[in-house]
């Protein structure tokens, strides 16, 4: 991108960080002036503690006030406020605008993290009223969170950021990337994008184009989107939701373009929706998409939303007044296709380079222990010591119980005392797991301190059950493989 693709010019860039910078309008600088407070009130939309902060005016007191409150400020003290940036310039990138007798806000202008800003578009809750641009450009919202905490962030060499919008996946990429490319199709996104990306001292590529299209026969260590998974009959009304694809086709289509953008080991991470069809199992489906792709999946379904739930919020996200003829075409498509329900969550794949990839859809929406980025990564590495172990290696390895693992019990009171009724193993950190387990799975996890290798261990239960060490042996070869991939044992490193 050059310097016509921002929304300033670049010595305009480097005015309004110093602006920023000088006034102390970060994440820590407001709370700094706001209080606890006061600052938890701003998350909740609350802005009257943060408005009586900031009574006296000071240029970090008026950025505050106008990008953060949504407040009309006067233009002598925006323009103080953004020096040594030009009111001429800011008011002509649409970094604010007239409104009444002063200046608003024309961009959300968020700052991020320590020390990052994030230039978006103005969200449809800020002005009431007046519909979303097509090209409407999302800034952090919860699929953004989503994403930033599921993303694998292991040192690489070459990232991908597809379908970047205002380019806040691709700051966090460049933390651990040596080199970072950001695709949109829309100009305009673009060109939030690179601003962001100046704003901030970091340089990506930045690609027009669809999706995987403008990165043709290149290849990343990792990929990562949060595409216009929106599920519909196809209508396109705004880019960021909309991606001109029927149904849920464009996870289909980002899984089967994985294998030709992945570098080997490379790993491809993307938010999607899936549709829940009557007489279909949905995760059957939804595995479908990696069929023939030779990669590692790992599908995770954190939300299910009943069609009209679902409608209703994408209708409402974008501000339009409410129009019985859009919902009733959307919700007519649904009962075409007999979608009952719609799916939400992370697809994480894999380039692994063997030729009998894992592929598992699940349900997973407790809470789980963040960065789940770090669970994700962890569940891979237990895919390649799994991989490359048969039944007698894997019964050879000493294990332990995962730190804090609990037992937790259901009794029933009778005529000879509690009787327990079911048995459940429950992870209080990490991905959270409950499951429930036979006396078999009790004493092998019971068992589990690291001290022995589990042949041993099972040959010690045999003895003591009067069965043959082998067979026993054989039956807890899956059930071991299962308790580890679930993360409910631990691998004791020799």
């Amino acid at each position: 991108m050059d310097e016509h693709d921002m929304l300033l010019s670049p010595a305009g860039v480097d005015a309004l960080r110093t602006a920023l910078t000088r006034a102390g309008f970060t994440s820590n600088g407001i709370a700094g002036r706001l209080g606890a407070q006061a600052t938890g009130a701003v998350a909740r939309n609350d802005y009257r503690a943060a408005l009586r902060a900031t009574e006296e005016r000071d240029p970090l007191a008026t950025l505050i006030r106008v990008f953060i409150c949504d407040q009309t400020e006067s233009e002598a003290a925006v323009a103080a406020a953004l020096a040594p940036l030009s009111l001429e310039e800011a008011l002509s990138g649409g970094l604010v605008e007239r409104h009444g007798d002063g200046l608003r806000a024309g961009v959300d202008l968020e700052p991020y993290g320590d020390d990052w800003w994030v230039l978006a578009d103005v969200p449809a809750s800020a002005r009431p009223g007046r519909p979303l641009h097509a090209e409407h450009v999302l800034g952090i919202g919860g699929a953004t969170q989503t994403l930033i905490g599921a993303t694998m962030r292991r040192p690489v060499d070459t990232a991908l950021d597809l379908g970047t919008g205002s380019g806040v996946q691709a700051l966090h990429l460049a933390t651990h990337a040596a080199s970072v490319t950001a695709t949109d199709l829309s100009e305009r996104a673009l060109r939030f994008a690179a601003t962001t990306a100046a704003l901030n001292g970091q340089d990506w590529e930045l690609l027009h184009g669809d999706l995987v299209a403008p990165v043709a026969g290149r290849r990343f260590d990792l990929v990562v989107s949060n595409p216009p998974f929106v599920v519909g009959p196809g209508t396109t009304t705004h880019v960021y939701r909309d991606s001109g694809r029927v149904g849920d086709a464009i996870g289909a289509e980002l899984a089967a373009a994985a294998p030709n953008l992945l570098t080997e080991g490379g790993t491809m991470q993307y938010l999607a929706n899936w549709v829940h069809v009557a007489g279909e199992e949905w995760d059957e489906r939804v595995a479908g998409w990696f069929a023939g792709t030779g990669l590692d999946a790992w599908v995770i379904q954190r939300e299910v939303a009943d069609p009209m739930a679902y409608v209703d919020l994408w209708l409402t996200d974008v501000g339009e007044r409410a129009d019985p003829q859009r919902m009733a075409a959307w919700l007519d498509w649904f009962d075409a296709h007999k979608v009952e329900g719609i799916g939400f969550g992370i697809v994480s794949l894999r380039r692994s380079g063997h030729a009998d990839p894992v592929v598992r859809v699940e349900d997973l929406r407790q809470r789980v222990r963040p960065p789940l980025g770090d669970q994700i990564a962890a569940w891979f590495d237990r895919q390649d010591f799994l991989r490359v172990r048969d039944t007698e290696q894997l019964l050879a390895e000493r294990y332990r119980a995962a730190e804090g693992l609990q037992l937790r019990q259901e009794a029933t009171m009778g005529d000879e005392g509690w009787a327990v009724d079911r048995q459940v193993l429950a992870m209080p950190q990490g991905l959270r797991w409950t499951e429930e387990i036979d006396p078999l799975v009790l004493a092998l996890v019971g068992g589990a301190d690291g001290r022995l290798p589990l042949r041993d261990q099972i040959a010690l239960l045999a003895a003591a059950h009067d069965v043959e060490p082998d067979e026993m042996a054989e039956a807890a070869g899956p059930i071991v493989a299962h308790l580890v991939e679930r993360g409910f044992i631990e691998r004791v490193a020799p």
